[in-house]
């Protein structure tokens, strides 16, 4: 069995010292490379939602596998379909309760697969001069391997054994082989996929890499070595697509990023914001990661000082070891760029920030547990409740804090008329999506001029939506003196939890270029009304946090509604995005602490109240 040892999570740095076993190197079955002949795949035009992930990595990652994960992209698929994998940690397996319909392993480009194969004493890896230390027992040597290794990748230096060109090639068509023997078209999708580790000065620019298809990909993965910087990714995917490899790229995290991920004026390359760097930007990344292990960054407090549920599972630190809040939050969060990406546009310099949403993982151990109550953490370490909350043996209270306020992960739901690769990726590329940071809710939005009030009364009423207005992710035309209106439909998972409320979240810029910010709370659970000021009553909590526990008497199972701007001027720039938000249940810690035998901490919330964004629906008057 690989130990289970830890080492930095990427980036954070978390020594200690455990009972270790030698490692071993992951077993891959990577001999199927023929695609069987496909059925024929329903379709539905008026489109179903698909739920998966894409940010995924596995013990081919090179931090993946020094922080214990004992299980390659071969069972990370196989645990997406339902199977029980190795979980590390503390020997507990991994299974999800209800499969994904699609998935993707993308394990880090920088030295991908080359630790696990310093394990084999036939690869070339297994001499690598730090192999003896990253396979052996010491967890000292290791750390101090590891280090070697993460300041190589930070500072763009190559290393010729684990960055050998040959080995690289081969590591990542065993990947996409394996990629290839799990898609099954109509029932579960598989793509190609890398990330891209950019995290200058411990500031984190990562972008995961999504090719459409296995028959049209790079040779080699482009890599933070290669250059951290985004334009030159940026230009290194219209090459590719000039070569008929179609792709995009998918940015996270920006919370973690000190501002860098939505620049001020200038970006980390030096491209002043312009046309240009819009009209790239935009063709190369049509989504982003609002929510993810590391933390949620739609918004924080400091910026949206009005929204009472600003404060969600939020992961205040860089990428450094120091456990150092950014000082910077203004360009680290989505919903500020999003106002001031139509600033710009206003201005004349293109909207760089026209996002639509996910949410995704970012596991470490090829399992995305993002249920609350089968979390099972990031690194393989953490496959152990004592290890999650009171952090491994031997780290500091403040890596411990870190880790303790990991959330569980989202998920990336997907409007799309198949389950295919073509439908999934044609479906993103368009933003038809939205992001949950967990539950697989339903949630429907169109925005149009001429919607009937009683839309939603009617059986057709997606067809006719379809037909006379634009789903999330779409731009409305210009308005000739109405505003527009947004149907919007939110129901519960079915095994989950009922639903508090549904907000449309507009942000629009003024005749003056100012920016502003609105929440309307436009669907109650519960019969409660809005006052006056838009303000309503709580919706209650039943989460009995003893017994880790909560019940579904307060809440709906589905709220719906047909809701007009109230406050539309035909022309300022606008966006509107929805926020469903579900009745309190218990917090992953909460039921660490009910399977320890423990109170819940009192430094994190007992409960949560989950949710869904949707991808915005833009107005633009010109």
């Amino acid at each position: 069995m690989k130990t289970t040892k830890l080492i930095p999570l990427a980036a954070l740095l978390l020594l200690f010292n455990c009972n270790n076993t030698k490692k071993e190197q992951p077993s891959e079955e990577t001999t199927s490379t023929e695609m069987p002949t496909e059925p024929e795949v329903p379709v539905n035009p008026d489109k179903d939602v698909f739920f998966g992930n894409l940010h995924v990595h596995t013990s081919w990652s090179f931090d993946g596998y020094i922080n214990g994960s004992v299980t390659g992209p071969d069972d990370a698929y196989r645990w997406a379909q339902g199977e029980s994998i190795p979980g590390g940690g503390d020997g507990t397996p991994l299974q999800i309760k209800v499969p994904l319909d699609w998935y993707v392993v993308a394990d880090h480009s920088e030295f991908m697969g080359a630790l696990p194969l310093m394990a084999d004493s036939s690869s070339p890896a297994s001499k690598h001069p730090l192999a003896a230390d990253v396979t052996g027992d010491d967890a000292k040597k290791s750390f101090d391997a590891y280090t070697k290794i993460l300041d190589d990748i930070s500072n763009g230096r190559n290393d010729s054994i684990l960055g050998n060109l040959e080995l690289q090639k081969d590591v990542w068509n065993k990947i996409i082989d394996i990629t290839d023997k799990h898609n099954h078209p109509g029932k579960f999708t598989t793509f190609a996929g890398y990330e891209w580790t950019s995290n200058p000065k411990w500031r984190n620019l990562h972008r995961i890499v999504l090719f459409k298809d296995t028959k049209h990909v790079a040779e080699v993965p482009f890599s933070a070595i290669d250059s951290d910087v985004p334009e030159k990714l940026w230009a290194w995917m219209d090459k590719q697509r000039a070569q008929g490899n179609e792709l995009l790229a998918v940015p996270h995290n920006g919370n973690a990023s000190d501002g860098l991920m939505f620049p001020v004026e200038e970006s980390y390359g030096g491209s002043k914001i312009g046309k240009a760097y819009s009209e790239t930007r935009m063709r190369n990344e049509p989504v982003y990661e609002i929510t993810q292990i590391k933390g949620t960054s739609e918004t924080h407090p400091a910026l949206s000082p009005n929204d009472e549920f600003a404060n969600f599972e939020l992961w205040d630190y860089t990428l450094a070891s120091t456990a150092t809040p950014p000082k910077n939050k203004k360009g680290g969060y989505i919903r500020e760029a999003l106002i001031r990406g139509m600033q710009y546009e206003k201005e004349d310099q293109g909207n760089p920030f026209k996002y639509g949403f996910i949410g995704d993982s970012d596991t470490h151990n090829s399992a995305s547990t993002i249920e609350e109550d089968n979390y099972t953490g990031k690194f393989g370490f953490e496959n152990d409740p004592k290890h999650r909350l009171d952090g491994p043996p031997g780290v500091s209270e403040a890596a411990a804090g870190q880790v303790r306020q990991f959330s569980t992960g989202g998920l990336a739901a997907v409007w799309a008329v198949s389950n295919t690769r073509e439908k999934i990726y044609d479906a993103i590329k368009r933003k038809e999506t939205y992001a949950t940071s967990g539950p697989r809710m339903k949630v429907r939005v169109f925005a149009g001029y001429s919607f009937d009030k009683n839309i939603l009364n009617s059986a057709d009423w997606v067809q006719t939506a379809y037909n006379n207005g634009v789903p999330m992710g779409g731009d409305l035309k210009a308005s000739t003196g109405k505003a527009p209106s947004l149907i919007i439909q939110a129901v519960k998972e079915a095994d989950g939890a009922n639903l508090d409320r549904i907000q449309v979240i507009k942000g629009w810029v003024d005749e003056a270029g100012e920016a502003h910010e609105k929440i309307y709370n436009v669907a109650l659970s519960d019969n409660r009304i809005v006052d006056a000021k838009g303000n309503t009553t709580p919706v209650g909590n039943t989460v009995n946090a003893a017994e880790a526990t909560y019940t579904n008497d307060i809440g709906a199972t589905e709220l719906k509604t047909v809701w007009t701007d109230p406050d539309f001027n035909t022309s300022y720039h606008a966006f509107y995005y929805v926020r469903v938000i579900e009745i309190p249940t218990p917090r992953w810690s909460t039921y660490d602490a009910k399977k320890l035998g423990r109170e819940p901490r009192k430094d994190l919330p007992v409960s949560i109240q989950e949710r869904a964004w949707s991808s915005p629906i833009w107005y633009n008057p010109n």
